[in-house]
């Protein structure tokens, strides 16, 4: 969960430029009627303009740069050059993946989650901040899954399917005899 939230912290950055970039072209649109000239936008290099760059750089930014294609390279490239400050929250964003998908000792990943914060803490990203605050919050859960790689989903699933079971019959009248039926059908 916590890289999701570090994803979607990156895609706000991310859209907070994309809205500057609809508002700046909607206000040289209504000068240029004004002027009575005809709006041209700016075209950059890998032949789109800034709003199509923001809109279509989303994808790019879920994957790992490795995992690029050449057309998602030369955007991104573009993309950096114009907006440092998603590269970077890309760059935080990565570290943090990089930090859960190689990290398999406890030690190291508090010692390299305490890095990261450090380094979000300087980025100055509000997004990014609420990140680092969750991972304090919850250190010792989060810690959990760097000794064998283990998640709750499995508790999350059986929870899912008891209440579903349990909605299928519209409640419980008898607990014992219910707790009878889950441990006969799902054990």
């Amino acid at each position: 969960h916590v890289q999701q939230l570090a994803t979607e912290a990156l895609q706000e950055i991310r859209i907070k430029h994309r809205w500057q970039a609809i508002d700046d072209e909607n206000q040289a649109i209504d000068q240029a009627r004004k002027n009575k000239e005809t709006f041209f936008p700016e075209v950059l290099s890998n032949n789109d303009t800034i709003k199509q760059l923001l809109a279509r750089s989303r994808y790019l930014l879920y994957k790992s740069e490795h995992k690029w294609t050449s057309e998602q390279r030369e955007r991104a490239a573009v993309l950096f050059e114009r907006y440092p400050d998603i590269e970077k929250a890309y760059r935080l964003s990565q570290e943090l993946s990089w930090i859960f998908n190689t990290t398999i000792d406890k030690i190291y990943a508090f010692t390299r989650l305490a890095k990261w914060a450090d380094k979000v803490e300087q980025a100055g990203f509000k997004s990014f901040n609420t990140v680092s605050r969750t991972i304090n919050i919850h250190h010792k859960k989060i810690l959990n899954y760097f000794d064998n790689r283990s998640t709750n989903a499995s508790a999350e699933s059986i929870n899912a399917k008891i209440k579903a079971f349990r909605s299928q019959f519209r409640g419980v009248g008898d607990i014992n005899f219910f707790l009878f039926r889950l441990t006969k059908l799902f054990a």
